[in-house]
């Protein structure tokens, strides 16, 4: 099954920050079809502008209305009748929530729709559209009118682009939903609405009234035997509710879910405030006892911590095979055996950087651009060339984070092409001399550039026909671990030589 990164690869062009927003949407937007009662479909123009379907997601609070599956559907397509909302194109010209004045009778059902964009920077990047059954007349409950006002509160807050927030906490804690608990509480912090399983979580939680009227902080802190946890959940609920700090603000560093202990339980709480127009609607609190989860959890938390501990391992494993080369070239009487264990101890090195990293890692996934700052450096500390030239290595763009099976084989590329570079690129005394890496990246690809100044290619060089070792590992490391490829020429301005890496991330 194509998820939503390969569908988005497939069908847009969209920047790889876009791309980002639509995945914590997407992540996220469980809780508005659980508190809308409804369907939703994320829909993203495509490269001829067309609205298509890229991601579905159906409510727990209500039967769906969507029984087939509509991703991959285009909006105008036949075969998705059911699916096809007009509001869509509308809402995505308009930049407004579009609604319908009264319900339509669709595939024999009579559907509540409504459209809302998606905003991102200033623009519209795709389309929600929500369908919900209009054939129940009865009047709503109390919690269903507090789970809609809610959803609205929280549609409104994606067409403005700030929802879902980014969390300062949301690793590693799993995110309750409506039905686990939902409290809804003004911009002082006072419940408004507790339902009936909120009540219930939070009496085990040691609390024996009624919740409404309640300042929540205090309750919790009234609870929580840790005091410095009850500190840090006042602050939680009083940010989310309407403090003095933007907790919209992507660049806050704002807590907003929280492992605590009572007395009786241990409950995961989520704060997510609404605010929209500049203004602050108070906050949703869902709550979820964990008690029985967290000792679970227990478990895989060792597994993870014998991983690192691997990791760890392999690094040192690999730091002292790289000592002793570095002994055993010392001793070398034939400089091109010394030369050869320099290049062995430079790629044993990479490796274990990379291992350094991924021992302080959660889920096997690396941050590029700080292995290649700390590359860069090394590179140029060990190697420098008869004549005392010094080469300034500089990174421009961003590698991002990719996982430990597409990190290891590019470094190992990135470590060659740079080492090549300084070795081989600039002549002794050489003043200004540079080698610039520059990434661009988007939803498909990573390209890398490395860039230096010196005297650039050999008279017929040619890489595919290069007996380099470098350049040998460098080929077979693009072609069968990375499934890329990469070009070695002549820099644009005729100054230097230009490596051009293209490696595919989907």
């Amino acid at each position: 099954m194509a998820t939503l990164t390969d569908l988005l690869a497939e069908h847009t062009t969209l920047s790889a920050g876009a791309g980002a927003h639509l995945q914590r949407l997407v992540a996220e937007w469980q809780l508005l079809a659980d508190l809308s009662f409804a369907d939703y479909l994320l829909a993203v123009p495509d490269e001829h502008g067309r609205l298509v379907y890229v991601a579905q997601v159906r409510p727990n609070t209500a039967a769906t209305v969507f029984p087939r599956d509509e991703v991959g559907h285009r909006i105008d397509a036949p075969a998705s009748p059911q699916g096809a909302n007009p509001l869509m194109v509308r809402a995505a010209a308009d930049g407004r929530v579009e609604r319908e004045p009264q319900p339509a009778r669709v595939g024999g059902m009579l559907l509540d729709r409504v459209a809302v964009p998606v905003g991102f920077e200033g623009g519209v990047i795709a389309v929600l559209g929500r369908a919900g059954n209009a054939a129940d007349a009865r009047p709503p409950s109390p919690l269903e009118s507090a789970y809609r006002d809610a959803a609205d509160a929280l549609c409104a807050m994606v067409v403005e682009g700030t929802f879902p927030l980014t969390e300062a906490t949301a690793t590693g804690l799993s995110t309750p939903r409506a039905g686990d608990g939902f409290i809804r509480i003004d911009a002082d912090g006072e419940v408004r609405y507790a339902s009936p399983n909120a009540l219930s979580a939070v009496h085990r939680m040691g609390w024996t009234t009624d919740l409404v009227a309640a300042r929540i902080g205090d309750v919790f802190a009234d609870l929580l035997t840790d005091p410095f946890e009850a500190a840090d959940a006042r602050a939680m609920i009083a940010t989310a509710a309407g403090g003095t700090r933007d907790a919209t603000s992507p660049d806050a560093d704002v807590a907003l879910r929280m492992e605590v202990d009572a007395r009786r339980a241990t409950v995961l709480i989520r704060a997510v405030p609404l605010r929209s127009a500049g203004r602050s609607h108070g906050a949703l609190l869902l709550i979820r006892d964990v008690t029985e989860v967290k000792r679970r959890d227990l478990a895989l938390i060792s597994k993870d911590a014998t991983i690192r501990e691997i990791h760890h391992r392999v690094k040192n494993n690999l730091q002292s095979v790289s000592a002793l080369l570095r002994l055993q070239a010392r001793r070398s009487g034939s400089s091109e055996v010394s030369t050869a264990l320099g290049e062995a101890v430079r790629r044993v090195s990479s490796i274990a950087l990379v291992h350094e990293l991924l021992s302080g890692s959660v889920d096997e996934e690396v941050d590029l651009d700080v292995v290649v700052d700390r590359l860069a450096s090394s590179l140029v500390d060990v190697w420098l060339p008869d004549g005392g030239t010094r080469v300034a290595v500089r990174r421009s763009g961003t590698l991002g984070v990719l996982s430990a099976d597409l990190a290891m084989p590019l470094v190992m590329v990135l470590t060659e092409v740079i080492q090549n570079s300084i070795e081989h690129g600039f002549a002794p005394g050489r003043e200004g001399a540079e080698i610039i890496v520059d990434a661009d990246r988007d939803v498909r690809h990573l390209r890398v550039r490395v860039t230096d100044n010196g005297g650039g290619l050999p008279a017929g060089f040619d890489l595919a026909a290069s007996d380099h070792l470098g350049l040998q590992i460098v080929r077979t490391l693009v072609s069968n671990d990375l499934r890329g490829r990469i070009d070695i020429a002549a820099a644009p301005d005729g100054a230097g030589t230009r490596a051009t890496l293209d490696v595919p991330l989907h």
